[in-house]
């Protein structure tokens, strides 16, 4: 199997071999495919998966063939390998496909972790294989430890091992606490993924000139993003 995401990556090119195949969630992303027409089988999804992509369709893709994946405006591709014996737990909603012969499973998260997130289910994959996943902007990966946590905005974390000391929680001073979202708190061994393109409007605004009284006022005045425009 050969994948390229050529720049600007608005777009995945995928060639399967004879004896290849992928499953693709998001068949309408589908916008250019060569080969004989018998090699494309769209099946309906089970319950619990079409419930998670709110997806009912996905799409089987057989070898040897050529196909063009459409990506969303902003986004990125990352295509990352899956050993036997890999224990992240990935949220769903950024797998785009995935080769045939990968397993998944369920995993159901902790109550108080779902009722802030609205996660109730992450998922996991047993390989060999490969796994393309979407995300806004690219896909940073970093190391996690044992003695020193990570926290990552709630929004951004894509994968976890599943092993990792998983809490929610804020930090720094009292200020930063008050002005952040939902962070994951992470101890633990093993890779964490993020996505780094999680929109930022007040950096966007600075960006595009906005005055410093303005953006402070926002920050600091209550609600003051919803009032100051």
């Amino acid at each position: 199997m050969n994948i390229t995401a050529p720049p600007p990556q608005d777009h995945v090119r995928i060639e399967l071999e004879a004896g290849e195949a992928m499953h693709v969630l998001h068949p309408k992303s589908i916008v250019a495919f060569q080969g004989s027409p018998r090699n494309r089988e769209d099946r309906v999804m089970d319950l619990s998966n079409a419930y998670r992509k709110k997806k009912w369709i996905r799409s089987k893709l057989t070898g040897p063939a050529e196909a063009v994946l459409g990506l969303p405006a902003e986004c990125s591709l990352t295509v990352v390998d899956i050993e036997a014996d890999s224990d992240l737990l990935f949220n769903f909603r950024h797998v785009l496909f995935y080769t045939d012969g990968l397993q998944m499973k369920s995993r159901i998260q902790k109550i108080k972790t779902a009722w802030i997130t609205r996660e109730w289910v992450r998922m996991r994959f047993a390989g060999p294989g490969k796994l393309g996943l979407v995300t806004s902007g690219a896909l940073a990966t970093m190391p996690l430890r044992p003695e020193m946590p990570i926290f990552a905005e709630a929004g951004s974390l894509v994968a976890y091992p599943e092993k990792a000391n998983v809490q929610l929680s804020v930090y720094g001073n009292t200020l930063a606490s008050q002005h952040m979202g939902v962070q994951w708190q992470l101890t633990g061994s093993g890779p964490i993924l993020i996505q780094c393109g999680a929109a930022d409007s007040g950096l966007s605004d600075h960006l595009q000139g906005d005055g410093l009284i303005k953006r402070l006022l926002r920050e600091l005045l209550p609600f003051g993003s919803v009032y100051i425009k």
